[in-house]
């Protein structure tokens, strides 16, 4: 098999088991604001692998499928998961995307940018903003870099990442 189309095959192995994981996995850990995001993570390691116009579009899905699940307005989501892949996709360029902790740092930033945006567009009060932001955020943040971490040492020659830095 050509190298290119093996690491298409899997990524996109990687990325269905992320699908099942956030599906069945999450409802069944701890409370939602807490747990990792897995179609987060997956959205991220996706779209810094990726062109920007395809970040968009993989974030754009993701959004989607979150909106479809989510209280807050839709499209709301859909808005947020577009630019955070997209500039995810766009920042790789500028940073290291082959360095672990750069990867896991992506995920944890673009994920509290993402729930900026989503607070943001669905209009909702400034003082459950400010909670969401400085409590829950941060916490599912953490915990879903933490699991990007293991995602990336348990698949690290798929995605071709440097263990050494």
């Amino acid at each position: 098999m050509i190298p290119a189309r093996a690491n298409r095959l899997q990524l996109a192995a990687v990325l269905l088991l992320l699908v099942v994981l956030h599906f069945y996995v999450r409802p069944r850990l701890w409370g939602s604001r807490a747990s990792p995001d897995f179609m987060f993570v997956g959205l991220m390691l996706f779209a810094m692998r990726s062109s920007p116009g395809a970040g968009a579009l993989a974030g754009f899905l993701v959004g989607l499928a979150a909106d479809s699940l989510s209280p807050a307005r839709f499209g709301a989501g859909a808005l947020a998961h577009t630019a955070v892949g997209y500039f995810a996709s766009w920042a790789r360029t500028v940073f290291f995307a082959d360095n672990l902790l750069v990867n896991a740092a992506f995920v944890a930033a673009g994920l509290w940018v993402r729930d900026f945006l989503v607070l943001l567009t669905s209009g909702s009060g400034d003082r459950s903003m400010l909670t969401e932001l400085a409590l829950y955020s941060p916490l599912q943040a953490l915990t879903s870099a933490l699991f990007a971490l293991l995602m990336l040492v348990a698949f690290r020659e798929w995605f071709s990442i440097r263990l050494d830095a």
